[in-house]
């Protein structure tokens, strides 16, 4: 069982995969730091000095000051500000595998056109190039089946 084991994880999908997941994790943590510290702020201030990560709703009733007030005070939020980043964060790495597969389609090899299908055949008696639909060939003049 050892054995088979290891030839499972010693395939080339399996570590392709296991290396794609890897890459996967550190782009999604890139991806997530460049909604949340550079492109949320600047939205937020646009858009008069909004804090996404603080925008809910509290469904207790009560005002909370900030996300963070509010689920240290056990209340029941909506916190759709998140929401909002993590849609944004999925758009970004959305669009940069759209262009990673379009790439890679553009640059795989498009396969060879079929050849074309031949219009001569050689005599079997002289072995010159003839017409497909020759009775007899016109250069040793022989009786073709």
């Amino acid at each position: 069982m050892l054995e088979e084991f290891k030839k499972f994880v010693m395939r080339g999908n399996v570590i392709d995969l296991a290396v794609g997941v890897i890459i996967g994790g550190a782009f999604g943590a890139i991806v997530s730091s460049l909604v949340n510290d550079i492109l949320m702020p600047v939205i937020g201030l646009v858009l008069g000095k909004v804090s996404f990560v603080d925008l809910l709703v509290a469904l207790d009733g009560k005002t909370y000051a900030s996300l963070k007030a509010a689920r240290d005070a056990g209340g029941a939020v909506l916190a759709y500000g998140n929401f909002i980043q993590n849609i944004i964060n999925f758009l970004i790495i959305a669009f940069v595998i759209f262009l990673i597969v379009r790439t890679v389609n553009r640059m795989a090899a498009k396969p060879a056109p079929a050849p074309a299908a031949p219009t001569t055949k050689d005599c079997p008696y002289c072995a010159s190039a003839i017409p497909l639909k020759a009775t007899r060939c016109p250069n040793c003049t022989s009786q073709l089946s």
